[in-house]
């Protein structure tokens, strides 16, 4: 069976099903209190959705990348937020790919049962942005350890997961060879870190319930024996991670479009003004209709990076591009379902408000629209290398 004909319904269903006991009410409360779906991250785990890509050796279910897509694309089609579980997924393929057997064997298990989340992605800095070659995070090696100081940015998740994929400078960058070189990525034990008071976490309030923080480290001792892969080769590392990153929340894009789309044409054909369903006006069904079409197209380019990256294939412009294209619709849709909607869109009941913030920030993060335009005029289209 091909990925195109592989829609997971069976998994789809199911979520949907696990989806449907965190009705909307839930939602607002935790948005209201900016508090983490503490109960929903449960649900997902005790049903294995989090441990999707783990291998049945070290307890998970051994899927590709398009099962992880799906599970995420229902969530957010249902009206859920994945932002506090889509973590796990995408830095797994760090340690899936480039970890020692060893290290499998201690965490992957743990993260399997539940035992250990594993959400935070340590990359973004203040002074650094996307910019990851320019970033100062410095781990010195001492005899069996690093020592790690420095601090990260819009790590989301942080004050809720036991792990972190930590990306950290092991080489001063005027000594690398290449702008890329001398970055090497780690596995903290988070809980271990903060009792030696190597790390400290500080939250960052936002226009979304998105648990995002701001990350200290201040000689943080790290093992040895916890760094992924050879030193100085962490950036190559995180690259098949930040195409998986791109492709799953271009998935949770397509879904929050789907939720708005049913809910604009549902309103549309229910609400009645002037003794006439609005929906019977073009002004109401060109918008809607349009997101539609839009969806469908950035849908087919999540399908087709997905396809490439299980393949094992260079995927990056189409990973950047499925990315693009579906944070754009799913704004889109988000704006034509509060225009269907009126002054009702705004109201909290309808989850329409809560739906439109959260679907915002992709346009932004985890890399802007700007970035990949410019990703594609160099690295595809061969034009001078902009700044």
């Amino acid at each position: 069976m091909t990925h195109q004909e592989q829609d997971f319904s069976d998994i789809r269903e199911s979520v949907a099903k696990l989806c449907a006991q965190f009705p909307g009410e839930y939602w607002r409360k935790l948005d209201r209190e900016m508090a983490y779906p503490k109960e929903f991250v449960q649900a997902l785990i005790d049903a294995g959705y989090l441990s999707v890509l783990i291998p049945e050796e070290y307890g998970g279910s051994g899927l590709k990348l398009s099962a992880a897509a799906a599970i995420l694309e229902e969530i957010q089609r249902a009206g859920c937020n994945g932002g506090a579980t889509h973590a796990q997924m995408y830095t797994m393929g760090t340690l899936l790919r480039h970890g020692s057997d060893e290290q499998k064997s201690k965490w992957l298990p743990r993260i399997a049962s539940g035992e250990l989340r594993l959400q935070a992605f340590g990359v973004t800095e203040p002074t650094s942005g996307t910019d990851t070659s320019s970033l100062k995070t410095f781990a010195k090696r001492e005899g069996d350890h690093y020592v790690v100081n420095g601090q990260k940015i819009w790590t989301s998740r942080a004050e809720y997961s036991d792990l972190m994929i930590l990306l950290a400078r092991t080489t001063p960058k005027e000594q690398a060879a290449k702008r890329t070189d001398g970055l090497s990525v780690f596995i903290v034990d988070m809980q271990e870190a903060k009792k030696a008071g190597g790390l400290t976490i500080r939250p960052i309030r936002t226009m979304m319930n998105h648990a995002t923080t701001e990350v200290f480290f201040d000689n943080m001792k790290v093992p040895a024996e916890n760094l992924i892969g050879e030193e100085g080769r962490g950036f190559r590392y995180i690259l098949s991670g930040m195409n998986a990153e791109r492709i799953l929340i271009a998935s949770e894009c397509v879904g929050d479009a789907k939720w708005f789309i049913k809910k604009a044409s549902d309103y549309a054909k229910e609400r009645s003004v002037f003794g006439r369903p609005i929906g019977q006006n073009q002004g109401i069904q060109f918008p809607i209709a349009k997101s539609y079409a839009n969806m469908r197209a950035a849908e087919l380019m999540v399908r087709e990076a997905t396809r490439l990256y299980e393949a094992g294939k260079d995927c990056g412009a189409e990973a950047n591009m499925a990315k693009m294209l579906a944070a754009d619709v799913s704004f889109e849709a988000a704006n034509a379902c509060i225009q269907t909607h009126g002054g009702f869109g705004f109201a909290e009941e309808y989850d329409i408000e809560r739906k439109f913030r959260e679907t915002r920030l992709y346009s932004v993060a985890p890399i802007s629209t700007n970035l990949i335009l410019s990703h594609l005029s160099e690295h595809v289209l061969g034009m001078p290398r902009s700044y």
